[in-house]
């Protein structure tokens, strides 16, 4: 028996469980977007983080990277309960052709691919936040803190992951700095942002970053 797991938010870096391959690649006709709440991570009920989903949309393509996870029934077992326990706001399953990297072919290099995504209807999925304006998404990321650390923790580490990775999310790029000014704004200082050369990184000087940053960044559980 083996199962196979496609990552896109925070399991692109951090999966957190036993895995026994891991493949960069990309699956098609889906697009990331931040409009799940997370009540229990990176935020609270009263002041939710968003966190990314996913979107249908023909023709686009989502980078990301699936794992493989093989060794037995009780080893699978754990690792999807795992799963469960840390994607419990994504309220459905979906199964996905996923594209391997570099590879030229037309066919997927395996089909059945789990991908956890939650259905875009605030009636019927309470943790489906819906799209926003931009200022308005970051000012809430850039404020939203939970248990396991700050929700603009979590943007600006999927923005470097998806650097390491070599595929940027041009998407993930924008919010990450429009995320940036905020935090500017809110420190009061008037200074020009400062762009750090390492892709990811917060992105403001050291000044800045002790004063609005202070906690240290935590991994989703």
């Amino acid at each position: 028996m083996v199962f196979w797991v496609f990552g896109y938010g925070s399991l692109v870096w951090n999966p957190g469980f036993e895995v026994d391959e891991k493949v960069i690649g990309f699956i098609k006709d889906y697009k990331r977007v931040f409009d799940l709440a997370c009540i229990d991570h990176r935020g609270t009920p009263d002041h939710p983080a968003r966190t990314c989903t996913l979107e249908e949309n023909e023709g686009a393509i989502c980078w990301g990277a699936a794992y493989c996870v093989r060794g037995g029934p009780e080893k699978e077992k754990a690792a999807m309960e795992y799963l469960e326990r840390r994607e419990c706001e994504y309220d459905s399953k979906t199964l996905v052709d996923f594209y391997k990297e570099g590879d030229d072919s037309e066919q997927p290099f395996v089909t059945g691919v789990i991908v956890f995504t939650s259905t875009p209807d605030k009636i019927s999925n309470k943790y489906y936040l819906g799209p926003a304006p931009l200022e308005e998404m970051a000012r809430q990321i850039a404020t939203a803190f939970g248990p396991c650390g700050n929700n603009r923790d979590y943007l600006f580490l999927l923005e470097k992951a998806m650097f390491n990775i070599g595929h940027e999310d041009d998407y993930v790029i924008e919010l990450a700095n429009e995320v940036r000014k905020v935090l500017l704004s809110l420190s009061g200082l008037s200074s020009p942002l400062k762009m750090k050369a390492s892709p990811g990184a917060i992105g403001l000087d050291s000044t800045l970053k002790m004063k609005v940053l202070g906690g240290a960044i935590a991994m989703d559980s």
